[in-house]
């Protein structure tokens, strides 16, 4: 018998591969409209100006946390996916959300940040289908943008 050596794999590789690896999930319409309800009453809480822009990423949390307390927030169209929204302003609301929770958990952008974000999240959503849509758009596919070094096409996955 022969051992070869082998790469150990790193908890970014691991979820990144689920993610690119898996099929995207087959969400109910009741899911996506309760999705949608969650998000639309965390848009009415954000104290926030949000700015939209195509073109508007942050370099890291310490930037987004600076403009996040001059009240303002800006909301990159690419950063997340509409494709599972009946209406793209879910995807922006989303995203916004997800960005202030980062700054209220005092977490930063790497896989251990989101993970933290993503459970700061997750306590509030009325379901365990969100959460696990959640899940994949926060964990996932974060793991996956880290893992590649740029965005992967998004979906959402139930591996």
């Amino acid at each position: 018998m022969t051992l070869t050596a082998t790469k150990p794999t790193t908890q970014v590789e691991t979820l990144a591969k689920l993610y690119l690896e898996s099929k995207p999930a087959e969400i109910s319409d009741r899911a996506i409209a309760q999705l949608c309800d969650w998000l639309m009453e965390e848009f009415h809480q954000l104290p926030l100006n949000l700015q939209f822009s195509d073109y508007m990423r942050y370099a890291d949390a310490e930037e987004m946390f600076a403009d996040i307390e001059r009240g303002q927030l800006w909301v990159a169209a690419d950063s997340y996916d509409s494709a599972i929204y009946p209406n793209p302003i879910y995807g922006f609301i989303f995203q916004a959300m997800h960005d202030y929770d980062h700054y209220l958990s005092d977490t930063d952008f790497s896989l251990k940040g989101e993970i933290a974000a993503y459970n700061f999240t997750a306590k509030r959503v009325p379901s365990l289908e969100i959460q696990k849509i959640l899940y994949s758009e926060i964990v996932l596919r974060s793991a996956a943008y880290l893992y590649l070094g740029h965005a992967a096409a998004p979906k959402i996955v139930f591996p």
